[in-house]
């Protein structure tokens, strides 16, 4: 257990990014994300809002719970309460223990806007967090409270993101991407404020850190103004993107999500 937490430090060397007990350890979490919010989604999918929101209950309170807990150990481990500044939900993965809890608990354009938010970036987290997280598997063992936390709450993440879409949660109105934006916005600017602060990396704005963040790094060489302003770039970007292949896909099977989540509303 001494080991797992890292008191006094890990005996054990790192796997290494992309190490056969790296990708197994993701694959494990990523395919049971995708599982469960498949089965879920669709076991949901024709049950009324209220019902649907339990399992969104659930993950909100699952991946608070856990990532406090982390925290709690890392301020232990490190014999000091000021660890908890390096430990701050600002990474762009973290904004989802924010938006999962107002998911969940909120109602009216508070509630659409947040599932929206966790549908459009959990998954990415998931992905970026789990097969991308570079910096953590070269540093720490895989099977570690470092890897396993951030693991197993990233998946809380991508799961969350799969499950809205399966059981049909995501309104995509075009008017909350505004919201989304001002939501992602906020917490870049909090995150490059104490990033300069406590000379820290908050959502990766300063360097790639391992991360496929590098590659834009190093295509501006390291710009300190550059690289931060392309890397929020490339977030709204992202949102755009998804609108766009969300509303393609409606479309395509002609699926009116408003109208079945209005239908829900009045109901309850």
């Amino acid at each position: 257990m001494r080991e797992f937490f890292g008191f006094g430090g890990y005996e054990r060397a790192a796997e290494g990014f992309l190490s056969w007990q790296h990708l197994a350890f993701v694959g494990t979490l990523l395919t049971a994300m995708v599982v469960l919010a498949v089965v879920l989604g669709k076991a949901n999918k024709h049950k009324d809002l209220k019902e649907k929101n339990k399992v969104i209950i659930w993950s909100a309170l699952l991946i608070d719970i856990i990532e406090i807990f982390k925290i709690v150990i890392f301020c232990i481990r490190s014999n000091s309460v000021e660890s908890i500044l390096y430990d701050l939900p600002l990474f762009l993965c973290s904004i989802q223990l924010i938006a999962l809890p107002l998911a969940a608990f909120s109602s009216g354009r508070i509630k659409e806007a947040a599932l929206d938010f966790v549908c459009i970036f959990g998954i990415l987290g998931a992905v970026f967090g789990t097969i991308g997280a570079g910096q953590n598997y070269a540093a720490y063992p895989v099977m570690s409270i470092d890897n396993v936390v951030s693991g197993i709450t990233h998946s809380i993440s991508g799961f969350a993101s799969l499950y809205i879409l399966f059981a049909r949660m995501a309104s995509m109105r075009r008017k909350n991407i505004w919201v989304t934006i001002g939501i992602l916005s906020v917490f870049c600017v909090a995150a490059y404020i104490v990033n300069v602060i406590i000379d820290y990396n908050y959502m990766f704005l300063m360097a790639g850190d391992g991360t496929p963040y590098d590659i834009v790094y190093n295509l501006v060489g390291g710009n300190r103004i550059l690289y931060p302003l392309l890397v929020v770039a490339l977030f709204y970007l992202y949102i755009g993107i998804y609108y766009y292949l969300f509303y393609l896909f409606k479309k395509k099977n002609n699926v009116n999500i408003l109208e079945i989540i209005e239908k829900e509303e009045a109901t309850l």
